[in-house]
């Protein structure tokens, strides 16, 4: 039995020279306790980062992260165990790791960008977002794509590295948003009567909150009428409906005041040549 534990076989036309069939019991049996070590150390590890505030996403890409080098080393482990130059083995992942590295430099980039929104957090998933790559609510967030749903049924796939290097511009964040109208109104009607219709249609629309209180300003004197601006406070998912409702309202409210709103006049004289000419000569 000893013999046959003994016996080397040949492996040297895949240039790994050869080993007993002794080391490769051995490397059966550390590779087993490597891999049942891997398994403690990401259960150790997965209970810390539901310990922490880190997002779900980035807690399961960390763990993958991990995984991924856990089994390299358990494979360096086992071919030193066999009686392979781990030195070769090294060299050759470190070539293989530069050739990947140069082939896929874009797919890096939004890999670095995907874990810069995972760790600041500008938006999260539900939220509707304006970036670089376009406006539309948050669908999904991986390491390499951000997937934005526009208001007109269309699907964005930007990439990470494009978001995290521009501006964004959260809506949903702050769970409250301004409502801003500019109406002109005649100079012939008092400003408390207009400023009056205008409160009378923010109380009106349904949606407006009360907190913080609207506002009402005389905002410039144009050529025929006087610009107010009115400012009004809703719910980030009733913005749009009060914001259309309160621009119909302030029209209701402007007739039940009198209040008339200016518009361009065009004034047209005809004139008659022959009484110019007779004017002209007297």
């Amino acid at each position: 039995m000893s013999d046959i534990l003994n016996e080397k076989v040949d492996l040297s036309a895949l240039n790994l020279g050869s080993f007993t069939l002794s080391a490769l019991l051995g490397a059966v049996v550390t590779f087993c306790i490597c891999v049942i070590a891997m398994r403690l150390i990401l259960s150790l590890l997965r209970r810390m980062l539901d310990k922490t505030r880190l997002d779900a996403t980035l807690r399961k890409y960390a763990l993958g992260a991990v995984r991924l080098v856990l089994w390299v080393i358990i494979v360096l482990i086992v071919a030193d165990q066999l009686g392979i130059p781990v030195t070769s083995l090294v060299a050759l992942l470190s070539v293989l790791s530069l050739a990947v590295s140069l082939a896929v430099q874009n797919v890096l980039a939004n890999v670095a960008g995907g874990l810069v929104l995972l760790v600041t957090k500008p938006f999260a998933v539900g939220d509707y977002v304006d970036t670089p790559c376009g406006a539309g609510t948050v669908k999904d967030l991986t390491l390499t794509y951000t997937y934005l749903d526009t208001p007109d049924g269309l699907r964005i796939a930007a990439p990470n590295s494009s978001i995290s290097a521009g501006k964004i511009t959260n809506y949903t964040a702050l769970g409250t948003r301004r409502i801003e109208h500019a109406v002109s109104a005649s100079y012939d009607a008092p400003v408390q009567t207009v400023r009056q219709a205008l409160l009378d249609a923010v109380a009106r629309t349904p949606g407006l909150l009360d907190k913080p209180a609207p506002e009402v300003y005389v905002n410039a004197y144009g050529e025929s009428g006087i610009e107010y601006v009115v400012r009004a406070w809703a719910r980030t998912d009733d913005y749009w409906p009060a914001y259309y409702a309160l621009l119909e309202g302030i029209k209701t409210a402007f007739d039940q005041r009198s209040v008339e709103v200016p518009y361009n006049h065009l004034n047209v004289h005809i004139v008659d040549p022959v009484r110019v000419e007779r004017e002209t000569k007297a």
